[in-house]
Order: structure tokens, then sequence, then C-alpha cells
């Protein structure tokens, strides 16, 4: 059956970026999330001077906050992690902005390059890496704000890569 709602045709959203409309100057839907964090990436200007790296642990500045929702700019020198987590009643962006980090969740492990967008929902256990030899960059948006990032102790998650 041919449909031209490119939405069916695609299936996600986020593979359809002609489709998603302007962020809102307040998002409310995972999509305006995901805008509001790609407009921020695109504007080197309004994070690039915050940028610090820590040898000792991960750095981290929160950026801007609005109605229920706050977006965290984190920055990863090679060899730091999150440790396996979820992020309790919050969702979330992850966006890469330089650099490549590595997910591992319990069903895959991505190498995410600079410009990839992580969606997840509350609940969802995973654990970020800089597995390269640079530094690397990342912007996090939560609805609502985080309160809480259990961590995880088993199992580590040794899953197979995606390929694209």
């Amino acid at each position: 059956m041919n449909s031209d709602n490119d939405l069916q045709i695609a299936g996600d959203i986020l593979e359809v970026p002609h489709l998603l409309q302007p962020p809102r100057e307040h998002p409310v839907t995972v999509a305006e999330f995901a805008g509001l964090a790609r407009s921020i990436a695109a504007d080197r200007s309004q994070w690039a001077h915050l940028v610090r790296y820590d040898a000792t642990t991960r750095w981290y500045h929160r950026l801007r906050t609005g109605p229920g929702y706050e977006v965290w700019l984190l920055s990863w020198v090679p060899g730091q992690g999150s440790g396996l987590h979820d992020h309790g009643r919050s969702s979330g962006v992850l966006t890469v902005l330089e650099g490549i980090l590595t997910e591992r969740t319990e069903r895959a492990t991505r190498a995410l390059a600079a410009g990839a967008q992580r969606v997840f929902a509350p609940g969802y256990v995973h654990e970020v890496v800089n597995d390269a030899l640079e530094p690397a960059v990342s912007l996090h948006v939560y609805h609502p704000g985080l309160t809480a990032m259990p961590m995880h102790t088993a199992p580590h998650c040794e899953a197979r890569p995606v390929t694209a």
C-alpha cells in the first residue's frame, strides 16, 4: 500500500528531520526536546566557551532550565564513563556535540559520533563511556528535570555492536 505520509514510511520521527517543527520556546513533546537539543548543538556560541575538561571526574554544567525540563552540558576525557544507570522518572535526549561516545545497553553497544542523538524513557538503563582517544562533549535534556540517577551494578552491559 502506498502512502504519502512520510511518518508511516519512515516509522521514526527522528529519522525524518524535514518533518520536525522548529522548537518552541518551551518544548513539551519528545520531538520538540530532540529539536531543542539539535538547535543548541548547531549554535556553538551557546556552549563551546563553557566546556571544561577534568581528568579526575566528568565535568558537567547546567546550561538551561525551563518549565519542567533542564539541559546539561557534559565533557568526557578518554576513559571516563557514567557507570550503568537510569534516570529515575525523567525522559531524556542525549546528543553528542563533539567526539565519539559509546552507549551500552542490555541489547546493544552503539558508537555515537557528533550529531548522534538517543532518546530514552524513564527507567531506560544504559552506560555511556568515552572509549575514544579524544575528548567528547555531550548535551542532555531531561524532562522532568533530573532528580535521580540510580546506579545499577549487574549485569554489566556487554552487548553486540549495532550495525548501521
